[in-house]
């Protein structure tokens, strides 16, 4: 079976820098917010290009924090909207109902599966619409030129949701680098993953930092003075020190994967199957997933599994039409359902070989 992720052999490759990680952690005596946390922080703002960086327990509590953290300033206030692409994973509506906030479903572009088509914004922002929240899917930034003149037209605030776009580019700038703030994933499946779970905000806006800074740590700047009402979100020392490690590599990751997307792009030839949309010139997309899009998505799912080759749906179900959110669940949505109900992931990554990518991309071309 040719996996479609193996964690063990993409870990391995760091086996030495980890345990040395994981020794220094063990005998520093010092588990949560010590040294590696703090030359994590440090690390991932430089990468990204962010004055700051705040490590957290997970993507959906970084979103959630930094929602948090604008009502706690006075930004937002309970009850406003935020504009959320509808083919999101449910992370990123939870960050806002979590809040008390409204999402307001926008329709993606059927080939970028992002929110870059001002039309699809008619008629959805009102008074009460505070902020947008661009979800960089499956590693391909937005067109942030559209989202950014929306936000300065409307004086919205931008939460890009960046779970899937660990290094991508717009415009010379890295994701965490292109709003007011940011939310990451270090989910193990990431491209930059943590080997647990993990997340972290980045934002150049200082006053945010702090007060998200007192939120994850019980609402509290000084130990055992708590000024506002927070909670537990800290990301642990030694997952600080395998993002550490694993960052510098990071880079010639995400080469690895262009380098099999493109051969995927080049290679397939089936008229049942859509690849994905691909700026080659803009160079932006960091694949952490290669999602193709089928009308027999199923069948062509089974086929592949019949012939040795594991794929993922991201993801089988719309956040409009899960239980948890039934109140929206006759609402129409044509081209987010088109998008569900078609996309399959292929495996990619540095795991695999160039037989077995060979071997994906036969099977592809066989499927009728």
């Amino acid at each position: 079976m040719i996996k479609f992720l193996d964690l063990k052999s993409i870990n391995i490759q760091h086996k030495k820098e980890i345990e040395k990680a994981f020794m220094r952690v063990y005998e520093s005596g010092w588990y949560i917010h010590g040294k590696e946390f703090a030359n994590f922080e440090k690390e991932f703002a430089n990468y990204c290009g962010s004055k700051e960086a705040i490590g957290v327990a997970n993507g959906l509590e970084a979103l959630t924090l930094i929602f948090r953290a604008y009502i706690e300033l006075g930004k937002i206030k309970r009850g406003d909207e935020v504009l959320v692409p509808a083919n999101t994973y449910i992370a990123s509506i939870l960050a806002i109902v979590n809040n008390e906030l409204t999402p307001v479903l926008i329709e993606p572009h059927i080939k970028s599966f992002n929110i870059d088509d001002t039309k699809k914004f008619n008629n959805k922002i009102s008074n009460k619409t505070k902020a947008i929240m661009p979800v960089h899917l499956y590693g391909q930034v937005t067109n942030m030129q559209v989202i950014n003149q929306l936000a300065k037209e409307h004086k919205l605030l931008i939460v890009e949701d960046a779970a899937q776009a660990h290094g991508a580019y717009y415009d010379n700038k890295r994701t965490g680098n292109l709003g007011d703030a940011a939310g990451f994933s270090f989910y193990p499946g990431k491209n930059l993953g943590a080997l647990g779970d993990g997340g972290a905000i980045t934002t150049n806006d200082l006053v945010l930092a702090k007060t998200i800074r007192a939120l994850s740590n019980y609402g509290s700047e000084k130990k055992y003075h708590n000024s506002i009402k927070g909670i537990n979100s800290r990301l642990d020392e030694i997952q600080a020190a395998f993002l550490s490690v694993k960052l510098k590599d990071l880079d010639n990751d995400i080469i690895i994967r262009r380098k099999i997307a493109k051969r995927y792009s080049d290679e397939i030839n089936n008229p049942l199957i859509q690849t994905p949309f691909w700026n080659h010139k803009i160079n932006s997309h960091v694949f952490h997933l290669y999602v193709i899009r089928c009308k027999k998505r199923d069948e062509l799912k089974e086929h592949l599994f019949q012939n040795g080759v594991e794929t993922v749906i991201h993801y089988p179900i719309p956040p409009h039409k899960q239980k948890a959110f039934k109140e929206w669940n006759t609402l129409n949505l044509p081209v987010t359902e088109k998008i569900h109900n078609e996309v399959l992931s292929l495996p990619i990554g540095a795991h695999l070989t160039e037989k077995e990518i060979g071997t994906i991309i036969n099977l592809i071309n066989k499927f009728n």
